[in-house]
């Protein structure tokens, strides 16, 4: 089940952002953009969808001209290899339909290797290299059927 963040899960989504993320960090050599974001505004402004009861994962999705930016999407560790973020990515399109947004496009650090070659296997196609702080960033979008 994927439904809406609610305030009292902003705790919960902070504590699997900082677990999901602490691995990358170490790798790329800074805090991963999604650490320090402001959750509980995005909480506020609907953006934020989780699953589970306590929960397991998140997706934050923001509306923007013609497209569904993907900000983030995280699982919580202990509950990866078991589908929850290619839910989220799934939710992520049927949402992106039901506002009428043709595309989703999200971003990655080129290091992220994994995260590029799962987005890829899902119908995902690079867009363009940003340097942004001395880290380069991997634009991906996807168009939607």
């Amino acid at each position: 089940m994927i439904r809406p963040a609610a305030a009292a899960d902003r705790p919960r989504i902070e504590e699997i952002v900082e677990a999901a993320y602490t691995p990358w960090a170490e790798l790329i050599g800074a805090r991963p953009i999604p650490m320090d974001a402001d959750y509980a505004a995005f909480i506020e402004a609907g953006h934020v969808f989780v699953t589970g009861e306590g929960p397991d994962g998140l997706i934050v999705l923001i509306p923007e001209d013609g497209v569904l930016l993907i900000e983030n999407v995280a699982v919580a560790p202990d509950r990866h290899g078991q589908g929850i973020g290619r839910a989220l990515l799934a939710f992520a399109e049927q949402h992106a339909r039901s506002l009428a947004l043709p595309r989703l496009r999200l971003y990655t650090n080129e290091l992220m290797t994994r995260n590029i070659a799962l987005y890829t296997s899902l119908g995902y196609h690079e867009t363009a290299r940003e340097d942004i702080g001395g880290r380069t960033i991997v634009h991906m979008t996807k168009p939607l059927t």
